[in-house]
């Protein structure tokens, strides 16, 4: 069984019960409820600061029921070959084929391509998923990156303070942890845009295929030891994290 967020514990008054609902702005939800057409357990209720249990009370408008969604957090490694979609004619398998049929409602926090695996986030908090995705907030990605061949120091540089695609320069980004194991190079890559396909397309640019690609974190978020294809709910403190970046 889900435990009960502290939101649908605590008690809210029905005027910002009504808001959150979506069903109308809270000055708008004053009017309805005066208008006596909103009911809490069957009965009318004309008072805004009327407290009302979203676990335990059924607040009708028009006879017809109107609820609270508490809000979700989930984060999920997600394994390859699966598309960061819900649906895709074109796809054999979709992240949502490995959740809960619950999960739907939720949408991803920006996406990883098919052939890339690791952290995503999915959530149905609008605002929070705007804040992560859009680029002026600009929020750290990182990622495990596997290359052929030795990383150049100085393709390393031109990397970091970026090339040219689509006919504009990436922003600088930060590699680290360079180790070179045989024909191969391994590094962790932190950066702050989200662009299509950018760091695969990056390295194409100067001549290394990408043989693996994992992210690690966004923003404060970690994956740590959350193994491949499983999820959890975020604790409170990471989404307060989430927040405040």
């Amino acid at each position: 069984m889900i435990p009960e967020s502290p939101e649908s514990i605590s008690p809210v008054r029905l005027q910002v019960y009504l808001a959150k609902s979506g069903y109308c702005s809270r000055r708008k939800a004053m009017d309805v409820i005066f208008s006596g057409r909103v009911t809490v357990n069957g009965e009318v209720e004309k008072e805004p600061s009327f407290q009302v249990h979203s676990s335990q009370d059924v607040v009708r408008v028009d006879g017809q029921r109107v609820m609270v969604h508490r809000k979700e957090y989930i984060l999920f490694n997600k394994p390859r070959n699966f598309v960061t979609s819900r649906s895709d004619p074109h796809a054999k398998q979709t992240v949502f084929d490995l959740l809960p049929a619950s999960f739907r409602e939720l949408h991803p926090v920006g996406r990883l391509d098919k052939d890339t695996e690791g952290l995503l986030l999915l959530t149905n908090d609008g605002s929070l998923t705007h804040r992560l995705t859009h680029p002026k907030h600009l929020v750290d990605k990182t990622y495990r990156v596997r290359i052929h061949g030795t990383l150049k120091p100085s393709d390393r540089k031109l990397l970091e303070k970026g090339v040219i695609l689509d006919g504009r320069k990436t922003a600088p980004a930060k590699i680290t942890d360079v180790c070179q194991d045989r024909d191969h190079t391994v590094f962790d890559w932190t950066l702050r845009e989200g662009r299509k396909r950018q760091i695969r397309l990056m390295l194409k640019q100067l001549g290394y295929p990408v043989i693996h690609l994992k992210r690690l974190a966004l923003g404060p978020i970690r994956l740590g030891s959350l193994k491949s294809g499983a999820y959890r709910r975020l604790r409170s403190s990471e989404i307060e994290a989430l927040k405040k970046v």
